[in-house]
């Protein structure tokens, strides 16, 4: 067995410790007298152990590739996505050894779950850098703007907690319209991972030449039926589907196929569940968190954006900028992902403002988390997956 082979067991490993640990936090919060507490309280210590368990095999897994490839693996989606759902488990474990709060684990470990499955429906395989990813910079840039944004990851954990605790789900309002909204958005990466194992299973491949951005006639794989066409398409493959629009250049229309596929499966599995269950998925999830404390939410998610605005800052931004000059001669040049970055940095330091100086607290504070978390994923998966850049390296 190869050291790539073995990376990749490694990763299987952690991510069913990480299951195991999620149904095992789920049984640590469920107390309901003094006796069933002990019970929990011994849960707790089992699950954080298949936790830590799960993080030793999942950094295995990043040295071992690490080794292997001759770089940091944070060069591509699959990479990057990895490692940034094994900091969002590093960052859990480090605030559940400091607030001992086992709600967390029920939600940040299936954040790190979904991150990982919808880091596998990329390619694993190790190719060589292109020249400007070889540099030391873009190490270091890319593990601490990964770092940052766990850890501002974990405020939103903590923020979603508190929502599931204090929102009235019974009651049809804005405010529990709106939380359902952010169910369903987690129910779209789950459609994710199912439209890609579902056509992965089918072996479903169509080829076509097109124009890039530099005017240049390329050639992509679809691996998934095409709805939309690269920029001036070419079919190269017979009796496949003819996409519906074609899009310009400046988007990659082969990603933003699986982005719509991701949302049809997605919707149909949110429908399915709301047809079999009868509820809505937030007023399903609510009993794992009545136990909570919300002021203690409040202070995790408010001191998770304190530690990881300036690490993001860093890394996403000012390491990015000297890589940047490092790879194309500038510090800044305007690409989507810059922009995105940039936007990111500007939302948490408007958080920061409101927090200190107006006294934003409570639900207003787990509110500006959850859509901060959103803002990150959505840089993660609609900047990098649609919008063509120079960061589109997957």
């Amino acid at each position: 067995m190869s050291l790539i082979d073995i990376s990749g067991n490694l990763l299987y490993i952690a991510f069913f410790c990480y299951l195991i640990g999620t149904f095992l936090f789920s049984g640590a919060i469920k107390e309901k007298n003094d006796t069933a507490a002990s019970r929990a309280e011994k849960f707790g210590k089992v699950a954080i152990i298949v936790t830590i368990i799960g993080f030793i095999s999942h950094v295995a897994y990043f040295i071992t590739r690490w080794i292997y490839t001759g770089h940091a693996p944070v060069s591509n989606m699959f990479e990057f996505t990895t490692a940034f759902g094994m900091f969002i488990v590093l960052s859990f474990i480090v605030l559940y050894y400091m607030y001992k709060v086992a709600a967390l684990g029920v939600v940040a470990l299936p954040i790190a779950l979904l991150i990982i499955a919808y880091a596998a429906m990329f390619p694993t395989e190790v190719s060589p850098l292109v020249p400007s990813l070889q540099s030391h910079w873009l190490t270091i840039h890319v593990i601490t703007a990964a770092l940052g944004q766990s850890i501002l990851a974990i405020s939103s954990v903590a923020g979603l907690v508190y929502l599931l605790k204090n929102v009235n789900t019974k009651v049809r309002s804005f405010e529990s319209i709106a939380f359902e909204m952010v169910m369903f958005f987690g129910v779209l990466v789950i459609g994710f991972v199912v439209a890609t194992s579902t056509f992965s299973a089918m072996n479903y491949e169509a080829k076509f030449e097109y124009v890039d951005t530099l005017d240049k006639v390329s050639e992509v794989t679809y691996t998934m039926p095409a709805i939309f066409g690269m920029n001036e398409y070419k079919e190269l493959s017979e009796d496949k589907m003819t996409p519906i629009k074609a899009m310009p250049a400046l988007i990659d229309a082969r990603k933003l196929t699986t982005v719509f596929w991701s949302i049809i499966f997605g919707s149909a599995l949110y429908l399915l569940i709301r047809l079999v269950f009868r509820r809505s998925v937030s007023s399903m999830l609510q009993p794992l968190v009545k136990r909570v404390n919300s002021q203690l939410m409040d202070e995790i998610a408010y001191r998770s954006v304190l530690i990881g605005f300036p690490v993001f800052t860093l890394g996403a931004l000012i390491f990015a900028m000297i890589w940047a000059q490092v790879a194309w001669s500038r510090f800044w040049g305007w690409d989507p992902k810059e922009v995105w970055a940039l936007i990111t940095f500007l939302y948490y330091a408007a958080f920061l403002h409101l927090r200190l100086s107006k006294g934003w607290e409570g639900k207003k504070t787990a509110w500006l988390t959850v859509i901060g978390f959103l803002i990150i994923i959505f840089n993660l998966v609609v900047v990098n997956l649609v919008i063509a850049g120079l960061h589109s390296y997957a």
